[in-house]
């Protein structure tokens, strides 16, 4: 019995192990696997050839930096040439050892040399500093780095620049240039610089002067720049360390002597474009960044970097600042061909597109209504001239019609004042044939001859009156009321149209007892209204024709035309007024006519 507990014990012990072992492995396994699945992030070293905020470098550092993180998982340590400023390297031996130290339990996967003083340095210490560690140059420009002393753990991804193009760049934009200020600094790599844009300048030498910024300290730089002659322009080579050793850190020294300068500033780094330069043939700070970065990543894979050619970046096509343009009077026709314009403040259309335009449909759709209006208005007025017309034609013939009817009337109106004249000739005659002549009588007869003559001559005038075919005339017009009721209208047309009225009331008495053939034709004054009322005691109007009696053709009698009453309502109304007519209460029709005084 106790054997059995012993051994019991003993294979429960032996249980336990097992399961804490396999626990143990699993957990290992577990591990790897992970391991795996997360590789370790490369190690990149990053040596910077002024510091960390010095421009352009710093902007095309950051891309690279970007970039790079975007595509793998990287580990950065950044490293910054201080000697660079100087022209000392007493501080190079202890760096090295520095940076040797730093890395002494792991070399960096890659070192990337950014600007041309970090890439001499590497060169001058590749022994002594990760000999077999692949490296990159980049950021550099071409004529920096020294082709020979690269090895087979070296390549190069360099800018590419034509120092003559940037000068005859300014000359055509501004061909009236007579003097170049050339900005650069006075640390060594900057000294190299005006040496060998020194050799650029020599060509251009009959055409403008130029003049160099290096021996003098930043604030004698900015009172030289704010003097300039006119016809000046300025070429930004660079400022990290002036004459009298300050370094310039940042944007702060371009952004200062941009405010201060009286000349167009030339740069050909896209680093600053838009913060003050005119433009030019341009290196692009992404397309470096990254093509550098497609070289580490093939170097970080793993491919041998002596199979990996030397990469030489080219200038862009000419871009230019607008705003620059502007200020400095630059015109579009004078820059390079292919040239871009950027920072184009948008014109009105462009910034306002949809309310120019809906303004624009506005100002159309109303122009098309007033045309339409003004056309429909001048059809109207010409339609009122032609009525106007076709009414006087129509109230000639009408007056015609009516004379025809008043011809016997005015026949013997004519026939008494002349057989009067008549008569009194022949007495007049016998006369003065007798041997005695009275001659006071003889006057008392010339003087009843001259009474009927004007009288028949008054009635031969207002026949032609009517009959004549004169155009619209409007006069002062007074009816015979005891109180003067002034109106504006044509005489001869509305005489018409109450002549037209007591005719028609003289045709509708025709079956009336002769006693009872009576006309009264009354005025009267309705606030600004003057009222003329013509009435008869005739038959009177068929309630249900009341409204038919004015319209064209309409006649109640058998050789009428149908025109009359239709032409003396136009004739009302071209005069502003009414003409309405009702029948009386004892028989018999009255017709109104209501014209505004003056």
């Amino acid at each position: 019995m106790l054997f059995w507990t012993a051994a019991l014990s003993w294979r429960s012990f032996c249980a336990r192990t097992l399961i804490a072992v396999l626990a143990v492995a699993l957990l290992l396994a577990m591990q790897g696997q992970s391991q795996a699945a997360d590789p370790e992030p490369k190690r990149v070293m990053m040596l910077h050839s002024f510091g960390l905020r010095f421009r352009p470098w710093t902007d095309y550092s950051e891309a690279l930096r970007a970039e790079l993180s975007r595509r793998a998982s990287i580990e950065f340590q950044d490293h910054s040439l201080l000697n660079a400023r100087r022209s000392s390297d007493k501080s190079d031996a202890p760096f090295v050892e520095y940076l040797r130290t730093l890395n002494i339990d792991q070399s960096p996967d890659l070192i990337i040399a950014i600007g041309a003083p970090a890439a001499n340095f590497v060169q001058a210490h590749r022994k002594d500093l990760f000999p077999t560690t692949p490296m990159l140059y980049t950021l550099v420009e071409r004529r920096r780095v020294d082709f020979d002393k690269l090895t087979k753990y070296d390549t190069v991804v360099a800018i590419t620049n034509d120092d003559p193009v940037f000068f005859e760049n300014i000359l055509h934009v501004l061909p009236q240039t007579t003097t170049i200020a050339i900005v650069v600094g006075a640390s060594p790599s900057e000294t190299w610089w005006h040496n060998e844009v020194a050799k650029s300048t020599a060509r251009f030498a009959d055409r403008v002067r130029f003049r160099w910024y290096n021996e003098l300290s930043f604030e004698e730089m900015l009172k030289d720049a704010a003097n300039l002659p006119p016809h000046s322009a300025i070429f930004w080579i660079g400022l990290n360390v002036d004459a009298a050793g300050v370094a310039h850190e940042g944007n702060s020294a371009f952004a200062r002597f941009y405010r201060t300068a009286n000349a167009p500033i030339f740069f050909h780094d896209e680093a600053f474009f838009g913060e003050g330069i005119v433009g030019g043939p341009m290196q692009i700070v992404a397309r470096q960044s990254k093509q550098a970065a497609e070289v580490a990543l093939r170097i970080l894979d793993g491919e041998n970097v002596a199979d990996i050619k030397p990469t030489f970046v080219q200038l862009a096509a000419p871009m230019f600042d607008w705003r620059q343009m502007q200020r400095w009077g630059i015109a579009e026709s004078n820059l390079p061909p292919g040239s871009t314009v950027y920072f184009r403040e948008p014109t009105v259309w462009e910034r306002y597109w949809w309310q120019v335009a809906l303004t624009a449909t506005i100002i159309l759709s109303q122009t098309a209504l007033i045309a339409g209006l003004l056309r429909e208005h001048r059809r109207r007025q010409l339609a009122e001239v032609q009525s106007r017309q076709r009414m006087t034609e129509l109230a000639h013939v009408n007056r015609f019609s009516t004379a025809g009817e008043l011809t016997a009337s005015i026949a013997h109106e004519i026939n008494q004042p002349l057989g009067s004249i008549l008569t009194n000739t022949e007495t007049a005659q016998a006369i003065l044939k007798s041997p005695n002549p009275d001659i006071d009588e003889v006057n008392e007869i010339l003087d009843d001859i001259l009474r009927d003559d004007n009288r028949a001559t008054e009635v031969i005038r207002r026949m032609r009156s009517i009959l004549k075919k004169a155009p619209f005339e409007q006069q002062l017009v007074s009816a015979i009321t005891p109180d003067a009721l002034p109106v504006l209208g044509d005489r001869i047309q509305i005489q018409q149209v109450i002549l037209n009225l007591v005719v028609n009331g003289i045709d509708a008495m025709k079956d009336t007892p002769i006693e009872d053939r009576i006309i009264n034709i009354r005025t009267s004054r309705v606030e600004k209204f003057a009222d003329l009322s013509v009435s008869d005691r005739g038959h009177g109007i068929p309630e249900d024709k009341l409204k038919e009696i004015f319209e064209p053709f309409y006649t109640s009698k058998a050789e009428g035309m149908g025109m009359g009453l239709s032409i003396a309502r136009t004739i009302v109304e071209a005069h502003n007024g009414q003409l309405s007519a009702k029948n009386r209460d004892h028989g018999g029709a009255s017709f109104r006519i209501r014209l505004p005084l003056v």
